[in-house]
């Protein structure tokens, strides 16, 4: 066997593995908090939001506080989210990193 064919044989395989990732990302679920735990919001693998929880307590504060405490439990969230599927994408490629590649997060 040559060294390209071995190249080639490798490529598919990492071709597969990082398909089957996808598919585990997408079900991938992340959490983020802000405020005490006072905003909750979850999303999924692709970054879609699927819950927001408001506290009542929180809901008698004025408005631009309750605004900076989504964003800043949605940014929790995006972070826990680009651990976890940096974590997939590392199992995928048995730690190899791939040069420009990015997730779309």
């Amino acid at each position: 066997m040559t060294d390209f064919t071995k190249i080639l044989n490798k490529a598919k395989e990492l071709e597969t593995k990082m398909k089957e990732s996808q598919e585990k990302i997408k079900q991938i679920r992340a959490e983020g908090v802000s405020g005490s735990n006072s905003v909750k919001i979850v999303l999924d693998g692709e970054g879609e939001m699927h819950n927001i929880q408001i506290s009542d307590d929180i809901i008698k504060e004025e408005k631009s506080i309750i605004e900076d405490l989504i964003v800043a439990a949605h940014n929790n969230a995006k972070s826990q989210l680009k651990s976890k599927t940096s974590e997939e994408i590392s199992k995928a490629t048995g730690g190899l990193g791939i040069p420009g590649f990015k997730w779309p997060l």
